[in-house]
Formats: structure tokens, C-alpha cells, sequence
């Protein structure tokens, strides 16, 4: 066995063990969190240190176009120089082959950190963090749709066909039957999963037709990241088996609820060990009131980052299970902040606005972003919400092109998440957005062909 493989994490060599490699995934994540890379013979694998792959991955949109985002030198497709991080090192257990993938950190040919590589984002904040003797701490919670599969885009998404022959039920939030509906997907999921050496919380089924929720465990930014760019994988490979898609969209199904990427936050003083949230007697912290107030000061300008699509602005429902507003309250689902039942020493605060077709690294970067400027800034927030949240005033931009508005005024959240990054996303987003505004859809067919 070659000698890297000892640098990688045990369920990766138990995976291997009795067993020749036959093949290593060299992995990054693009802007839309999508897996770009390289697949080489193993041999050949333990022969680099390194791999390339040009600049462009990072200019392109989700439609394979290109954003005008090359900056002075011009679309020449600079090679960047792709390094692995040994510590993500995972089985590929669903190909028909021993298979590692292996994600890999971007930099340029002087050894410089590539500012617009979305795990690279992620890593400047909690890198400022841990400048103020901070570590933070979170735990995503995803949510998803499996579905029929659909290969017709002019055709409605419908939900799957369960094992009983009937399609997923709505309303059906944390039934066990439902869940049985989608026994063998889920086998398929836990399986890949334990052969990944992940852990999951729990999967529970959600108020949409076919909507289920997988919680992670509490961790490490950057690594619970990286779970979850491998989790959408491993959840699509298993419903491939099954003869049905697992979506990540915002809001697949129009008359259900959409889909979010919760996610909670703490944060610990890295020289005691103790949450900075609460205080010696178990009492909440200055620090866990500026948290709160920099999620409600600058989560409006950082949503391009945690709503990244013209669909994602669709969850935003009033009364269907998504905040449309950034109130704050314990234990209310309502509010676009909320603050869970807990000890103090697991006291933590909750975002509720992120969506699971966010890229992961991004969607916590951005979310840990603005609670570290509202700790800089201490900031006090508003009095926690009284009642259902859904009663009070939106204040969540309803469309791509508003929250691009906000997102590209915000200094101070460029400053945190780095200002190359900042240029390079909102061009692309741009295109992506001028995109979609090309399309005619069918609505308009429908009611203004013949009407106006």
C-alpha cells in the first residue's frame, strides 16, 4: 500500500483493507459546490503532489457559461495548482471499483491561497476567528427531496413512488411510515455513509411530499463543509439505485415546502474550551447577543451566498415553513433566527434563512462572516420575537437580482470573506442571472400570449 494512504483518515484504509486501489477522485468544489477535478489510476496518484486545473472552474456558472470575471490579465485560463488535504480522504463506495476521492485546496504558482476557491473562503473566516482566540463550532442540518425521475424540464417535478406503489405523501413531518417509504434509498445512504466514515444524527421525514432531513454532528467548519459536499453526492448515488433523483433545490415542487440547509452556530475560547455564549453561571454573554445582531445586520447583504439561485427566493413563503424576516426567539420556528432549547454549555444560534442548494462552504462562511463582524461591532439585536414570526414585516430580498443589489454594497462583508471573492461571485451570479432572464417561461406563454 502506497505510502500516502497512511496519512488518510481509518474508514478510509478500513475501506481499503484486503483491497487494491484501483483509482483516486482529485477533487474541488466550484462556485455552485459541484465536484470538478480529475480521476487517475492510483499509481499514477501516488506518484503527484500535486495537480492542475485552470482558473476558469471558478468563472463558470451553473449552466456551464462563463462569467466575465478574469480580471486584467483576460480569459487566459490560468493553471492552478491543486494540493490534496489527506484529511478528506473518503471511499467512493458506489462505483464499481476501489475508489478514493480526495478533496484538494486551489492556489496559484507561488503557493498563494486561489481567494474565490469556495473551501478557501470558508477557511479566511475561521481563520479570523482563530486570530481573536475564537474557534467556531457548527452543525448543518439538510434537508432534501427525493423524486420521480424527471428528464423533461417542461415537466412539473412529481414526488417519488414509495415502496407501497403510492406517490410520497405530504404533510406527513416525522412519520415513521414515511420515512419506511424510502427504506432501501436510506439503507443506501446510511451504507455509503458508514463506508465514508460520517456520522449522521438522524433522518427524519419533513412536511414535503418525499422531503426527508439528514442532521450532522457538530464539528469543525471547514470539515462539516466538506461533509456535506460529499453527502449531496452520496444521497444522488443512492436514489440513482432506486430509480428516483435526490434534489438539493431551494423549492422543487411549487405547493411544497422548500428545502433549507439549517445551520447552528457556537462559538468556543480556544484557550478554556468554554462557549463563549454563556457564562460562568449557565447566563447568556454579551457575545451571544452580538452574534445574534451581526445574523440580523448583515445576513440581507451576505443572501446571495446562502440563496444563490433566481429559485431559491421561492422558499421564502410566508406560513410555509421558511422565515420570510431576520426576528430572533428561543424555540420558534417561525423566525429566521432561532435559539434551540439547550445547555449553556451547548447554547448555540440557529440560521434558518440558508438554503440547501447553497454551496456548503459558502453558505457557513457567510453565515459565520456576519456573526464575527456583529462580535467586532457588538452590536445589540432586537428584542426577541413574541408570537408566530410569519405576522411580522418580510425583510428577506424576494428576488436574485435585489439581494446582488445589497451584496455588492457590502464592504464589510467583502472585507471578511475576502474582496477577490466578492468580485468573481457577483459577475457570475450576474450572468446566471441575466441567464435566466432570457428564458421565457411558461407562465408568461400561458397568460400573456393571448391576453395582453
Amino acid at each position: 500500500m502506497a505510502d500516502w494512504i497512511e496519512k488518510t483518515p481509518q474508514a478510509a484504509r478500513d475501506y481499503l483493507e484486503g483491497r487494491r486501489l484501483d483509482e483516486v477522485e482529485c477533487i474541488i468544489s466550484d462556485l455552485p459546490g459541484i465536484a470538478r477535478g480529475k480521476a487517475v489510476p492510483a499509481k499514477k496518484f501516488a506518484k503527484q503532489d500535486y495537480f492542475h486545473l485552470p482558473d476558469s472552474i471558478f468563472y463558470q456558472t451553473i449552466t456551464g457559461d462563463w462569467g466575465e470575471a478574469a480580471g486584467d490579465e483576460g480569459f487566459i485560463e490560468k493553471d492552478m495548482v491543486l494540493r490534496p488535504d489527506w484529511a478528506t480522504a473518503t471511499a467512493a463506495p458506489w462505483t464499481g471499483d476501489w475508489t478514493l476521492q480526495v478533496i484538494h485546496d486551489a492556489y496559484d504558482i507561488d503557493g498563494k491561497a486561489i481567494e474565490y476557491s469556495p473551501r478557501n473562503v470558508l477557511k479566511r473566516v475561521v481563520e479570523l476567528y482563530r486570530q481573536k482566540g475564537w474557534q467556531p463550532v457548527v452543525a448543518p442540518e439538510m434537508e432534501f427531496y427525493l423524486v420521480a425521475r424527471n428528464v423533461d424540464p417542461a415537466k412539473a417535478i412529481e414526488p417519488m413512488m414509495g415502496r407501497s406503489g403510492r406517490p410520497a405523501a405530504a404533510r406527513q413531518a416525522y412519520s415513521m411510515t414515511a420515512v419506511d417509504e424510502f427504506g432501501p434509498v436510506i439503507d443506501d445512504i446510511y451504507d455509503f455513509a458508514e463506508a465514508q466514515g460520517f456520522d449522521i444524527d438522524g433522518i427524519t421525514q419533513e412536511g414535503g411530499a418525499g422531503q426527508l432531513e439528514i442532521n450532522l454532528l457538530h464539528g469543525d467548519p471547514v470539515a462539516l463543509a466538506d461533509e456535506v459536499f460529499y453527502f449531496k453526492r452520496l444521497i444522488r448515488e443512492a436514489a440513482l439505485r432506486h430509480d428516483c433523483y435526490a434534489t438539493f433545490m431551494a423549492k422543487p415542487i411549487g405547493d411544497e415546502p422548500g428545502s433549507a440547509m439549517h445551520i447552528h452556530h457556537s462559538v468556543l475560547d480556544i484557550a478554556t474550551g468554554q462557549n463563549i455564549f454563556s457564562d460562568a453561571e449557565g447566563g447568556e454573554t454579551p457575545a451571544f447577543s452580538h452574534f445574534i445582531a451581526g445574523l440580523q445586520t448583515h445576513l440581507p447583504t451576505a443572501i446571495p451566498m446562502i440563496a444563490p439561485y433566481v429559485n431559491s427566493y421561492r422558499r421564502y413563503v410566508r406560513d410555509h415553513a421558511a422565515p420570510i424576516n431576520l426576528e430572533w426567539a428561543r424555540d420558534n420556528r417561525t423566525t429566521g433566527i432561532r435559539v434551540p432549547i439547550s445547555s449553556p454549555a451547548a447554547r448555540r444560534v440557529e440560521n434558518r434563512v440558508a438554503g440547501m442548494d447553497c454551496n456548503p462552504y459558502l453558505g457557513i462562511a457567510a453565515s459565520l462572516a456576519c456573526g464575527y463582524l456583529g462580535l467586532l461591532e457588538q452590536r445589540q439585536p432586537t428584542a426577541p420575537f413574541r408570537g408566530d414570526a410569519y405576522d411580522g414585516e418580510e425583510a428577506i430580498p424576494r428576488e436574485l437580482g435585489a439581494a446582488l443589489d445589497l451584496f455588492e454594497e457590502a464592504a464589510k462583508l467583502h472585507a471578511i470573506v475576502g474582496p477577490e471573492f466578492a468580485r468573481v461571485y457577483s459577475i457570475v451570479k450576474r450572468t446566471e442571472h441575466d441567464e435566466f432572464l432570457a428564458v421565457i417561461s411558461p407562465w408568461e406563454r400561458e397568460h400573456l400570449l393571448l391576453n395582453v
